[in-house]
C-alpha cells in the first residue's frame, strides 16, 4: 500500500472512518517496522500527512499506547516501544487458547465466500515462498490472522484475540535480519506458514472450524518454541 492510499480521504468516511483508517495505517507501520523502536510520532506531523485536526491523531496515538505499541515519555513525547523475547511468554499461552476457542464459540457459517478467501490467501503464500520478501510475509500473515480470527462472531473474543496478535506481530522482522542464516530462516519461516495456511484452507472448505483450531493452536505454540530456542540463541522469530 502506498503513501496516497494509505492517507487518502473519502469525503463521506465520517469521524469514526478517519480514526480508523489512521489507527490501521499507524498499527500496520509500527508492525512492518516502518516505525522502528524508540522511533517518536508527533501529533503535528501526523495530522498534517493525514489532512485532519490533531484531535483524531491523538485519540489513535492513545489506543496504541493503551495497546502496548506506544509509550508517552515526559519531555519527549510519544515513542514506539520495543519488544522482547521473554516479555511475550505470557501473550503466547493466552494466544495458544484462544485460538482453539476460535473453532468452538459461535463459529461463523461457512459459505462459498469464505472459502474463496482462504483459497485466494493460500496461492498468495504460494508466490510469497518463491519471492522471499519478508515484508509481503508480514502483511500475508496479518491478513491471514484476520481472515481466521472471523470463523468466529464472539466479538469479545475477537477483539482480545486481535489485540495479543499485534502486540507480538513485530518480532519477526525485528529479529530476522540478525541472523547469520537469515535466507536459511526465511525459506523454513514461510514454508510453515504456507503449510499452516494450506491445512487450514482444507479444513475450513470441510467445514470443520474446530480442526481449523487445532492446527492454529499447535502453529502458534511451535512458533514460541522457535521464538525462544532463537532467542537463546541469538536469533529471530515467527511472527504468528
Amino acid at each position: 500500500m502506498t503513501v496516497e492510499e494509505e492517507t487518502a480521504r473519502p469525503a463521506e468516511e465520517g469521524a469514526r472512518g478517519r480514526f480508523e483508517r489512521i489507527y490501521q495505517t499507524l498499527r500496520m507501520r509500527i508492525c512492518l517496522l516502518d516505525y522502528a523502536p524508540g522511533s517518536r510520532l508527533r501529533e503535528e506531523d501526523l495530522a498534517e500527512e493525514f489532512r485532519v485536526s490533531r484531535t483524531p491523531v491523538r485519540r489513535v496515538l492513545v489506543k496504541l499506547e493503551a495497546e502496548g505499541l506506544l509509550r508517552s515519555v515526559h519531555g519527549v513525547g510519544t515513542i514506539v516501544t520495543d519488544i522482547e523475547v521473554d516479555a511475550l511468554a505470557q501473550v503466547y499461552e493466552l494466544r495458544v487458547e484462544l485460538a482453539e476457542l476460535v473453532g468452538k464459540l459461535s463459529p461463523t457459517p461457512v459459505d462459498a465466500a469464505l472459502i474463496a478467501r482462504f483459497r485466494e490467501i493460500r496461492a498468495r503464500c504460494d508466490e510469497m515462498v518463491h519471492e522471499g520478501d519478508p515484508r509481503t510475509f508480514s502483511r500475508i500473515n496479518m491478513e491471514f490472522f484476520h481472515l481466521f480470527n472471523a470463523l468466529t462472531t464472539n466479538a469479545p473474543l475477537r477483539e482480545i484475540s486481535e489485540r495479543l496478535y499485534y502486540q507480538t506481530a513485530r518480532i519477526w522482522l525485528k529479529t530476522a535480519s540478525r541472523l547469520k542464516n537469515f535466507e536459511e530462516l526465511i525459506h523454513t519461516e514461510f514454508t510453515t506458514f504456507q503449510r499452516e495456511v494450506t491445512d487450514i484452507t482444507e479444513a475450513v472448505e470441510h467445514g470443520d472450524l474446530a480442526a481449523a483450531a487445532h492446527v492454529r493452536r499447535a502453529h502458534i505454540a511451535m512458533s514460541f518454541s522457535r521464538i525462544r530456542k532463537a532467542s537463546k540463541a541469538g536469533g529471530g522469530a515467527d511472527e504468528r
